[in-house]
């Protein structure tokens, strides 16, 4: 049997991390996460290094995530490549695979994985999750599936993700399990829109849309409160945002369930949609935000927001 040929690129994040007297910082190299991991498979693959980069990922940027993507294709564009896995922090980690399955339409395996608690600690799960991420780049089965995390002894599609603990292993769960993938682009610009997200909450100040807009920003992810719903207020800004060309697009900060409009009374979904605004019923704020920096980058228009937005719900 062949040997699989896996690439390991690492970035950083807690799974690299060892304790200081400043906190937990990213040190270890990609030979040094291989040592600490044991993969007990019965092919023991090839396992090829990129250290890309060394960050936490709650410090990452827009340009930083777009690299990483760029790297996966770039190592994609190898036909003996088995499967690519990449170490990354676990507060962002969804946003940061998101958008490299925005990119990719190649069928082979790529892995996200990361840990929760830093390499030199006794509860350190980073060794396993490798292990885990590297088992599934090499299996066969893992074909076809798009981008996944692995972590925690779970394995999820990156679509409808999101970090659900701060300390336990098993630290993402998923808002649907069969989200469909409509793909974006096949490659990133190196000059990325700006996107803003806003969380919504009583008493919320409208004029942090009319701040965007003048500062601006290419589009806007409202986090509303429920099934996409907030004052009035908010709505009339969302009404100026639109004309002034920035798109709107309004989810919840509810975990789970579909965002449905229902409601009206002037700050409803209902309302907003009206108002010119997208509202994505299963992508939360992090993924919605990266799928419109992939789409407002490379020169969609609020139509193709609303098409892929339409496209990334599951069928009935």
């Amino acid at each position: 049997m062949t040997q699989p040929r896996i690439a390991l690129i690492t970035t950083g994040g807690t799974v690299a991390a060892r304790q200081s007297a400043d906190g937990a910082v990213p040190v270890l190299s990609a030979s040094e996460l291989l040592a600490q991991a044991t993969t007990p498979s019965a092919v023991t693959p090839v396992i090829e290094t990129n250290d890309l980069m060394s960050v936490d990922s709650s410090a990452i940027t827009v340009t930083q995530q777009a690299q990483v993507v760029r790297a996966v294709t770039a190592t994609l564009a190898d036909p003996d490549v088995t499967g690519v896995v990449v170490t990354h922090g676990t507060d962002t980690m969804e946003e940061t695979a998101f958008l490299a399955d925005l990119v990719s339409d190649d069928p082979r395996p790529i892995v996200f994985t990361g840990a929760q608690y830093p390499a030199d600690t006794p509860e350190a799960d980073g060794p396993a999750n490798i292990a885990a991420a590297i088992e599934v780049a090499a299996d066969p089965d893992s074909h076809g599936r798009g981008v996944v995390l692995a972590l925690g002894g779970r394995v999820l599609p990156v679509r409808g993700a999101f970090k659900v603990s701060t300390t336990a292993t098993e630290a993402f769960d998923t808002v649907h399990a069969a989200l469909p993938r409509p793909l974006v682009v096949d490659a990133l610009p190196e000059r990325l829109a700006r996107v803003d997200t806003y969380a919504l909450y009583p008493g919320v100040a409208a004029g942090i849309i009319a701040a965007a807009v003048a500062q601006r920003a290419s589009g806007i992810v409202l986090a509303a409160t429920g099934s996409g719903n907030t004052h009035p207020d908010i709505t009339a800004e969302v009404v100026a945002a639109r004309r002034a060309g920035v798109a709107v697009v309004v989810t919840t900060r509810v975990p789970y369930g579909p965002v449905v409009a229902t409601y009206g009374g002037g700050g409803g979904a209902v309302d907003l949609e009206r108002a010119g605004a997208v509202v994505s019923r299963w992508l939360r704020a992090p993924q919605a935000r990266m799928a419109l920096i992939a789409l407002l980058s490379t020169g969609h228009d609020a139509d193709d927001v609303a098409d892929f937005f339409r496209r990334s719900e599951p069928a009935a």
